[in-house]
């Protein structure tokens, strides 16, 4: 296999995630924010492009209002940034929409997206899928994201539940999941990452139950 040319992808490391109704519930977010910036050491220290991505809505919003304080990075990512990170503000819930991502991805021969960031549920799933037919791979790190409890009309998850479901679906298609001593290891050798496929999985699935 080739080697993978990766970017690290910071999906929306904001405030909103560690106070309020938003608050990531697992894994733990102090946990989930450790590992986060253990990977942007990691891609420090292999010159690996870093992008930050934050979540606005326009005033009114009743979250991610631009400039207000939940709008912000956490302040332990924010520090890590220098004028090498390429920030981006999105408006939906993957981060190519509207971004021109794709192609500064392109143009800076990047083929693999490290994923980190909030929430499994949304932002990073929805990112996963729509690198589908862009062509990028995709690698989840189980460990440096998060999910929150939900309950609707369709029923009731808790945030454990949601996020290592999403995260066994992620792997059977759309993402190499791993965690982020793993994929320390895979920067540090230069591997690339592989995921399942659906009839594998399918497959392994039935046989578990």
């Amino acid at each position: 296999m080739t080697t993978p040319r990766r970017a690290l992808v910071l999906i929306d490391v904001q405030q909103e995630y560690f106070d309020g109704p938003l608050s990531i519930q697992y894994p733990p977010r102090d946990e989930s924010l450790a590992n986060t910036l253990r990977a942007l050491d990691v891609a420090a220290q292999a010159d690996m492009p870093v992008v930050a991505v934050q979540h606005e809505y326009p005033e009114g919003a009743p979250v991610f209002t631009a400039g207000s304080a939940g709008w912000e990075n956490h302040p332990e990512v924010e520090r890590r940034f220098d004028s090498t990170t390429k920030r981006v503000v999105k408006n939906f819930s993957d981060i190519f929409a509207s971004t021109g991502l794709a192609e500064w991805f392109r143009q800076n021969g990047i083929d693999t997206l490290t994923l980190v960031g909030y929430m499994t549920n949304n932002c990073v799933l929805s990112t996963a899928a729509a690198a589908e037919p862009l062509g990028f791979a995709v690698e989840v790190l189980s460990d440096a994201t998060g999910a929150v409890h939900l309950a609707n009309e369709a029923g009731t998850a808790s945030a454990r539940q949601v996020h290592e479901t999403l995260m066994t679906l992620l792997h059977s298609n759309w993402a190499a999941v791993t965690t982020t001593d793993a994929w320390a290891s895979a920067v540090s050798s230069d591997d690339r990452l592989t995921r399942s496929d659906l009839v594998t999985s399918a497959t392994q699935g039935r046989a578990a139950h």
